[in-house]
């Protein structure tokens, strides 16, 4: 059966919708097609390639294979947690499968159960070195589960928790199991400004931008990515 490969659209028109150099995305797409030869990744290859951004979180019975070239910074070509970032420390994460899950969907803008080249760079793009507002609206998305436009604490709550999985059992002093809902509730009340149980995207540009706590939480989940 022959494989129908994705070809991206030109690189110079991803230069302009990109804040990435057009020899960034170069290294970029090599790294890409290095891990996805078809040019799509589904949900568990996106996975898998996750799991090497986090050696850590892998069982130590059956370690991954060393990052690959799709997790090297293009300016250094050097191992780092996600293309073009800083080289933030390896975080000790316990199951990242279920955040992997939700983060791949956040990818996947178009809800096809693929993402393509394009769809990477766009999301890394904006990650890495988009502005706060783009960032948020990004944040937003993410925990936008079912795609409605709002936010529900059930949603919220299922984010937060995937992230507490990860890294809850390694931070020192360990977490205890009711801190997610903690600070759940703590973090949807100031957001639920007209207390109607859900979100809006207003509600949370506002009140992350007026909450330094709220952005330093929400800032975790970008050194996980």
């Amino acid at each position: 059966m022959t494989m129908v490969c994705h070809r991206p659209e030109g690189l110079e028109q991803l230069e302009a919708q990109t804040n990435f150099t057009k020899r960034e995305l170069q290294v970029l797409y090599r790294g890409f097609k290095n891990e996805c030869p078809s040019g799509v990744v589904n949900e568990e290859t996106f996975k898998q390639i996750y799991a090497q951004f986090f050696p850590h979180g892998a069982s130590p019975l059956h370690p991954p294979a060393p990052p690959s070239s799709l997790s090297c910074c293009p300016k250094c070509s050097q191992p780092a947690p996600a293309p073009c970032s800083p080289h933030l420390p390896l975080l000790c994460l316990a199951d990242a499968s279920t955040y992997a899950h939700y983060l791949f969907h956040a990818f996947d803008t178009t809800q096809t159960g693929s993402v393509k080249f394009e769809d990477f760079v766009t999301a890394l793009s904006i990650l890495l070195r988009g502005t706060v507002h783009e960032k948020l609206r990004w944040t937003f998305n993410l925990y936008d589960i079912n795609k409605d436009g709002y936010i529900n604490k059930e949603e919220m709550m299922d984010i937060v928790k995937a992230i507490y999985d990860m890294m809850g059992k390694y931070t020192y002093p360990v977490l205890k199991e009711d801190t997610p809902r903690q600070h759940v509730d703590v973090f949807f009340q100031k957001m639920d400004k007209n207390k109607d149980g859900i979100v809006t995207l207003d509600e949370f540009l506002e009140s992350c931008q007026e909450d330094d706590n709220i952005m330093r939480s929400l800032q975790l989940f970008q050194n996980v990515m």
